[in-house]
């Protein structure tokens, strides 16, 4: 590989821009290839590189294929980053992982737990990076509540709370993601983020869940080839952890109007820490140091700066998050270290989100061994 990593990009869509964008401000990275067979999305994507430093000049060394088989055989490509609709990915993956190039795969990793299964057995053994695109641990204040956790400021962590209260899916090419079949669902399209990171806070797997929701309020007087849409817009979801800590999900994307989009919630026998996001701060309350029932608190509340790195260029992009999500992608390149983010955690969070979907659908409590995962 040559000094500068050369990046193919497979789905130039409104998440490809994003990496596109990005990759145009990181230092030894260039967008060489974009595959879409969607002609309205190359335009985006070359638009996309246009846009940063190389300009005209950069858009002009582009490639630019309609099938991304053919991208994937293009030598000039070192790694690859796929953002294709969540339906997609286990076929592209499945021609990806053949390849020598490294691969970056957004998030959910497949749209079913049998589907990511494949995937996760068909890149063991790749001298290529295969890194998946978990991109809330790369936000400002998630990370920041995570590097506090290392410490061991909160004791045993007990309790792990995420509440996002936003905006409508947005509008995709052809609408994909208005169907569950499309996209795994809700609770695995948007919500693997937030699994994932209970899964890290907790530091064990998931073993069991139960969910409530539905769809009543977005999306309800669309029609897609006389289809309605059935993408559910809210849940209360709960997980049961195999070391006894216990998250909770508290969806609705219905609620534009509220002042934080999401809030985090960490408790441990110690101390609790929250943050929303975005936001720039932790705040971390300690208890009593004797943390006998009716005590005062022993240290009151006091804030953590969570800054954004000062290298982020989009901060707008899921608050600089795929930037330093490919700072440390191209230092594994670089370093020949494997991937910090792995597709078995992708699986994961999956099949939490597929659990949940079946908790509502079925109304009763989910093993995750029900997905065969233990």
């Amino acid at each position: 590989m040559s000094e500068t990593i050369r990046y193919g990009i497979i789905g130039s869509g409104m998440m490809g821009g994003e990496h596109i964008l990005d990759l145009n401000h990181i230092d030894g990275a260039e967008v060489v290839a974009l595959a879409d067979p969607v002609a309205k999305s190359i335009d985006w994507g070359l638009g996309c590189v246009e846009a940063g430093p190389g300009g005209a000049e950069a858009k002009a060394r582009v490639a630019t294929y309609s099938d991304h088989a053919d991208l994937l055989a293009d030598p000039s490509v070192d790694a690859v980053v796929i953002t294709t609709p969540n339906f997609t990915h286990a076929a592209v993956l499945a021609d990806a992982l053949a390849s020598d190039k490294h691969v970056l795969i957004e998030k959910p990793l497949c749209t079913t737990v049998d589907d990511c299964r494949r995937v996760v057995e068909a890149a063991e053994g790749r001298d290529a990076i295969t890194w998946m695109g978990l991109q809330y641990r790369f936000m400002p204040t998630p990370a920041a509540m995570l590097q506090q956790l290392s410490t061991g400021v909160c004791g045993t962590t007990h309790m792990v709370s995420i509440r996002e209260h936003r905006f409508p899916f947005l509008e995709k090419v052809g609408n994909w993601n208005r169907f569950t079949r499309n996209t795994g669902g809700t609770l695995v399209e948007k919500c693997c983020h937030f699994f994932d990171l209970m899964h890290l806070v907790a530091g064990a797997h998931p073993v069991r869940v139960m969910a409530s929701g539905g769809q009543d309020v977005n999306h309800l007087d669309e029609l897609y080839d006389g289809e309605v849409p059935d993408i559910l817009d809210n849940a209360l979801v709960i997980v049961e952890f195999a070391n006894g800590v216990r998250g909770a999900l508290d969806l609705c994307m219905f609620a534009e109007g509220g002042r934080f989009e999401q809030e985090i919630t960490i408790t441990g026998d110690l101390a609790k820490m929250e943050a929303t996001v975005p936001g720039d701060v932790v705040w971390l309350g300690e208890r009593s140091a004797a943390g006998k029932p009716g005590s005062h608190p022993g240290g009151g509340v006091r804030e953590i700066p969570a800054p954004m790195d000062p290298r982020v260029p989009y901060p707008d992009f899921h608050q600089g998050a795929s930037y330093m999500e490919h700072l440390h992608l191209a230092e594994a390149i670089r370093a020949g270290r494997p991937a910090s983010v792995t597709l078995t955690e992708g699986m994961w969070a999956v099949a939490t989100g597929a659990a949940a979907h079946r908790s509502i659908d079925e109304r009763r409590p989910v093993e995750l061994s029900e997905f065969g995962l233990s």
